[in-house]
């Protein structure tokens, strides 16, 4: 497992350094991932069948369709109960929202909550909230083992990772869990091209990025990614960031390909077109359901 202190001991290799996102960035898993194994499991767990309509539309727009894409599983799960409990057709059918009271308190104090943690605090500390995410989590990665596979790289992405990988060592830097990563990468013959696969277990994507490109200038560290919190990690170590804009993805690696590395590789990137690169995805994700006022 790479942890925070190897990041930290990596020497560069090239004069670049770029971090990659995964799901719904390199490979488009996330639709596949949510709505299939997800979604049925927090159904399933949480016990919301009577308002599964509702449960799965909250559930899609906190980890797809929000500011919130790409957020922790817990985190969403904790956040998609929230809007759920603003449905106004789940308060006319007077279903009980579950509450997650203990999963609320433990994700209150750390930022990067992992299974294995949730695990350890329930054994110290049972209730029937951290069992139900516990099994949720669990099983849906069974799922996505079972299910999740022959999913190829987004086009252009391959041939993208081949061009900079001459010139930027290249860290692939996600919430996914990791042993679901090295699969993904290495069963479609990309993992060639980076240099560390990181998943939840390292730690936050910008203890990553702060780990591994501390000694590059800042101007030739590049995050490239799905989700807002790929952009906040991206601008708290004062890096550049590419959107892969979701809905557009293709679009979005195209003109990485033909146009982007070359901006980033002459340090004409920042300004105007990063600029305008990043309003466009922005507004692509609101920050609250259409049911809330």
């Amino acid at each position: 497992m790479t942890d925070l202190a190897e990041l930290q001991r990596f020497t560069p290799t090239k004069p670049f350094f770029v971090g990659i996102d995964s799901d719904g960035c390199a490979f488009d898993s996330m639709e596949i991932k949510w709505k299939e194994c997800f979604i049925p499991r927090a159904i399933e767990h949480l016990h919301l069948q009577p308002v599964a309509k509702y449960a799965r539309a909250a559930i899609e727009f906190v980890n797809l369709y929000s500011q919130s894409r790409g957020t922790n599983r817990f985190f969403g799960l904790i956040e998609s109960c929230d809007w759920l409990l603003q449905h106004p057709e789940v308060a006319a059918r007077g279903f009980t929202v579950p509450p997650l009271a203990k999963l609320r308190a433990y994700c209150a104090n750390d930022p990067q909550p992992t299974e294995a943690k949730v695990v350890a605090l329930h054994a110290k500390d049972p209730s029937q909230d951290l069992e139900q995410a516990i099994n949720w989590s669990k099983s849906l990665n069974v799922d996505i083992k079972r299910m999740v596979h022959g999913i190829p790289p987004f086009p252009k992405l391959r041939e993208s990772l081949e061009r900079i990988s001459a010139h930027a060592d290249i860290l692939v830097v996600s919430s996914t869990p990791k042993d679901a990563l090295v699969r993904e990468w290495t069963e479609n013959g990309i993992a060639k091209y980076v240099t560390f696969i990181c998943g939840q277990e390292t730690g936050s994507k910008k203890q990553m990025l702060e780990a591994a490109a501390k000694t590059y200038p800042r101007a030739n560290v590049l995050m490239i990614g799905d989700a807002p919190g790929d952009f906040k990690a991206a601008a708290a170590v004062k890096a550049r960031f590419w959107p892969i804009v979701p809905g557009a993805e293709e679009a979005s690696w195209d003109l990485f390909h033909r146009d982007g590395i070359d901006h980033v590789l002459n340090g004409t990137y920042a300004g105007p077109f990063e600029d305008r690169l990043i309003a466009d995805f922005q507004a692509k994700l609101p920050a609250k359901p259409a049911w809330v006022p």
